[in-house]
């Protein structure tokens, strides 16, 4: 099961963006995160599934990116 839907309810309560536009391949950048804001979104994430994500990857920059990081991570831990 992706992380997806579990990301944009994360986003809209931390930062009180609309979760229905939140598109899988919507740029997180393109909704306002800067290099600090995105940094507090992963530590939210890894508190939120009980996971470390890995640094981040320079590539990752929409939502269905982000979304399958957390799933491989997820999926690595229960292996």
């Amino acid at each position: 099961m992706s992380s997806l839907k579990e990301l944009q309810e994360l986003i809209h309560d931390k930062y009180g963006i609309d979760a229905s536009t939140l598109e899988p391949d919507t740029s997180l950048r393109d909704k306002g995160f800067d290099s600090l804001a995105l940094v507090e979104f992963v530590f939210a994430i890894e508190d939120k599934f009980g996971i470390t994500l890995p640094d981040a990857d320079p590539n990752i920059d929409t939502l269905a990116q982000l979304a399958d990081l957390v799933d491989q991570v997820k999926a690595a831990q229960t292996t």
